[in-house]
């Protein structure tokens, strides 16, 4: 029989042989997930320590003190500091929709049930107590600018979820999953508030916190956009609208963003990029509105050049590659995957860094590593939804479209 019009079958083969070891990774990852029942730790969840926190005495610095260095020691503190594993929200938002990718990729009917039963537990376990859906830590936190008590609510726990929710929206065409997606959008209206800057806004990260953040901004302007796509509610555009003009007034000649705009929050790193990246891409296609199209691709061509060593390794930050912190690469392929309509050596990229991120941090056991500091000093902490979640994520939207 002829073979089929295109590339040679010696690519076709690589390929082939890409995929098997993307899917292999995804399937030890699932059992690893399984076998642990979804639960694991979070890079923050320091404060959960029962056995020292009372030695912080509720003193700002001491409390962060106390979760940066469970965070950032190099050997996995918690189980000596009485610190569980657990369920995290934003670690179920990210498995439902790597499962959602997972079933639209194979249709087996398996990874359709795991999607459902992630979105049906973020269902059950909201932040009760506000105007819409919405979810937040199941631990208390301390950042240099705010502390935020468990449950309260993140526009960036509430907008990838929410994200979640219209994603199997578009697959399994549920009206009961975009009503969930509608609610937390009424959630970010009501209930967050937004620092207003001339005809621009900056939505808050939390209902108690004012300081300006650009990945939180433009994650809960991309989940008004997406779902605007869906209701044609021009209040949700509107409001989305004036959350990207202020992150795109903000972008820096370099074409890069800070983190945010306080002095304290001045610097440049891979994730929080590839966040604004997605959301000004999400914006763009769901309302038809390419203003911000130049300074998208501008940033996007910025980050791909700053961020990635020849091999695929991901760099930390603009300055420096050190740690390699699995976040890094988990969004660097997601955004990568999601960049492939626009930029034909995204793909390639983002098979690098796949290949690079399964060989040298995910453990034989399936888990993926938090963090490495050199060669020999590796962080092997079982993170949950910051590293486990998210790979599965990324991966399983690369092997969609591989």
């Amino acid at each position: 029989m002829m073979a089929s019009v295109g590339k040679p079958a010696a690519t076709r083969s690589g390929n082939q042989l890409v995929k098997e070891r993307i899917y292999g990774s995804i399937n030890r990852l699932s059992d690893w997930l399984e076998r642990n029942d979804y639960k694991g730790y979070d890079t923050f969840d320091g404060l959960n320590a029962k056995f020292v926190r009372p030695l912080t005495f509720e003193n700002k610095y001491l409390r962060m003190t106390l979760q940066q260095g469970v965070r950032r020691f190099p050997l996995n503190l918690r189980p000596f500091l009485g610190i569980r594993k657990n369920h995290s929200t934003k670690g179920m938002g990210f498995l439902a929709r790597g499962f959602i990718r997972l079933y639209q990729a194979s249709g087996d009917a398996v990874w359709r049930d795991k999607a459902e039963m992630c979105l049906q537990w973020l269902i059950e376990n909201r932040s009760p107590g506000y105007s819409g859906a919405c979810w937040g830590n199941h631990f208390d936190y301390q950042s240099r600018s705010s502390y935020v008590t468990k449950d309260i609510p993140s526009v960036v726990w509430t907008s990838l979820i929410g994200h979640a929710f219209l994603d199997a929206y578009d697959c399994f065409h549920r009206e009961r999953f975009l009503e969930i997606a509608v609610s937390a959008c009424e959630h970010i209206e009501r209930d967050l508030g937004a620092y207003r800057e001339g005809e621009t806004h900056c939505i808050h990260y939390f209902p108690t916190s004012k300081h300006q953040v650009h990945n939180a901004n433009t994650l809960g302007a991309s989940l008004l956009a997406r779902t605007y796509l869906h209701t044609r509610d021009e209040s949700l555009r509107e409001f989305a609208r004036k959350a990207m003009q202020y992150t795109a007034q903000y972008q820096r000649p370099d074409a890069s963003w800070y983190y945010g705009e306080e002095g304290n929050l001045h610097w440049v790193d891979n994730f929080h990029t590839a966040y604004v990246l997605d959301c000004f891409k999400y914006y763009g296609e769901s309302t038809g509105d390419a203003q911000f199209d130049r300074k998208l691709m501008d940033g996007y061509y910025y980050w791909k050049n700053a961020f990635f060593l020849p091999d695929g390794t991901p760099r930390y930050y603009s300055h420096k590659t050190l740690p390699l912190d699995i976040q890094c690469s988990s969004q660097a392929i997601d955004t990568l995957v999601f960049f492939h309509d626009r930029d034909k050596d995204s793909l390639p990229l983002a098979v690098k860094v796949a290949e690079f991120t399964i060989r040298h941090m995910q453990d034989r056991s399936g888990y993926f590593y938090y963090r490495r500091y050199s060669p020999w000093v590796v962080n092997k902490t079982p993170t949950l939804h910051w590293g486990q979640a998210t790979m599965l994520c990324a991966l399983a939207g690369l092997y969609k479209l591989l």
